[in-house]
């Protein structure tokens, strides 16, 4: 996928992408000529690293 469908697919502004790239952030970006493209698999492995580890968290009901 391109800049513009990780965009479209994360719910962001295509400027966050490019803001990623220039901190190392977001998922590993592959350049062709002067265009950005996007391996679904390596999204989706960079979506599951990205979720909240407190919200996986098993919960235990009967502590307060």
């Amino acid at each position: 996928m391109d800049v513009a469908e990780l965009a479209a697919y994360l719910g962001i502004p295509i400027s966050t992408v490019y803001d990623w790239r220039v901190h190392g952030k977001g998922p590993a970006a592959y350049r062709f000529g002067k265009h950005l493209k996007f391996a679904i698999s390596d999204v989706r492995a960079w979506i599951a690293q990205q979720r909240d580890p407190s919200s996986s968290a098993p919960r235990h009901p009967d502590r307060r």
